[in-house]
């Protein structure tokens, strides 16, 4: 049994920084790592040798192990590191009660998030504080993030989710930009102040705590250069798409009923609610349909027709469905099934594109 950093218990605020924790222009401010560990024995070791292989020497690593239910094997894994880590163990809050306690714990004056299941390139740190000490008055920066399946890459976030700076409020809610979790540093008094990640959230905690920060004026900019190799993979919170909106939508009402926007920004997130909603009567008519429940399936493609009555899709699904559901099926698996051979081909075209790039450079 390794034994515990700390008992954070239900306050996981800690005291804020003020302004003399920022070392002096000529050292390097110390950045607070902080990884939540579940269920990660597995991957924890790749992680925590990104950090380590970092070129930006000041860091402190902090590993909060959310109640994971491989404790033992996790552990076992941590041996070697201990040295150079803090361990913190507490009972299950979920991703945004074990980053908190992470943020609470930490002494860095930035801290740098990074999943158990991603990783870092060496160079990622020192160039997001490189970005945030720039003289811009940054609170935070993010980065692009390589895709890996099966150990290949297949693309960057950037290039499915292009960014269109700058980082408004408006631009994180639209998802113009979109800041990855793994490659975020940000200033730890920014973080504390806009009250850290909302325990109540699983899923889109992130998002949460971005626009929050935003909201209050902190500044945000992004490295066009991917930071993160981001292992893509079944089992993650973020694997459920339909849940993953469902959250999204909660996170846009909060934040109208929690904060004092303009009749322009509630206008905004009112769209966004209705689309999203779509979004997941989309979801929900493709698992009727797989299921041959065309009674459900009709009335989830009904109710997002009436979300976005301008889309041709989604009327000729209504029509399908109405009269002649069974052929209706067919072609939809069939179009699925298109969709899935296209994706193969452009994966593939990706990695062969990856390999030549390699070769050319070696």
């Amino acid at each position: 049994m390794l034994p515990r950093d700390a008992n954070p218990g239900q306050n996981w605020a800690s005291p804020p920084l003020d302004s003399s924790a920022l070392p002096p222009s000529d050292s390097l401010p110390l950045v607070s790592v902080v990884i939540p560990a579940y269920a990660a024995h597995a991957v924890i070791a790749r992680a925590l040798d990104s950090v380590f292989s970092q070129t930006y020497p000041n860091l402190e690593v902090l590993v909060v192990n959310d109640g994971s239910p491989d404790t033992d094997l996790l552990e076992a894994c941590l041996q070697p590191y201990l040295a150079r880590i803090r361990y913190i163990k507490q009972e299950n809050q979920g991703p945004s009660g074990a980053r908190n306690v992470g943020v609470a714990a930490a002494r860095g004056y930035f801290v740098a998030f990074l999943d158990s299941d991603d990783a870092w390139l060496p160079q990622h740190v020192e160039t997001q504080v490189r970005l945030l000490t720039s003289g811009d008055g940054l609170d935070l920066a993010y980065a692009d993030s390589m895709l890996i399946e099966s150990e290949q890459p297949i693309g960057h976030a950037f290039g499915s989710e292009p960014q269109k700076p700058p980082v408004t409020f408006e631009a994180l809610l639209r998802e113009d930009c979109t800041v990855g979790t793994s490659s975020t540093v940000a200033r730890r008094q920014s973080l504390v102040d806009a009250g850290l990640f909302d325990p109540r959230f699983r899923r889109c905690e992130d998002f949460d705590l971005w626009l929050r920060m935003r909201f209050r004026g902190a500044r945000m900019d992004f490295s066009p250069d991917p930071g993160v190799r981001h292992y893509l993979s079944v089992g993650s919170l973020a694997d459920d798409t339909y849940l993953l909106k469902r959250d999204r939508i909660e996170v846009y009402r909060k934040t109208a009923a929690t904060l004092p926007i303009s009749d322009t920004q509630r206008s905004l997130i009112q769209s966004l609610i209705a689309k999203t909603e779509a979004n997941c009567q989309k979801d929900l008519l493709k698992d009727y349909l797989r299921s041959r429940d065309y009674k459900n399936a009709l009335a989830a493609a009904e109710a997002a027709r009436r979300l976005s009555p301008h889309e041709w899709r989604l009327r000729a699904a209504v029509f399908g469905l109405r009269k002649m559901p069974s052929v209706f099926r067919q072609y939809h698996r069939l179009h699925e099934r298109l969709l899935q051979l296209r994706g193969r081909v452009r994966a593939a075209q990706r990695r062969n594109l990856n390999i030549s790039t390699s070769n050319a450079r070696s």
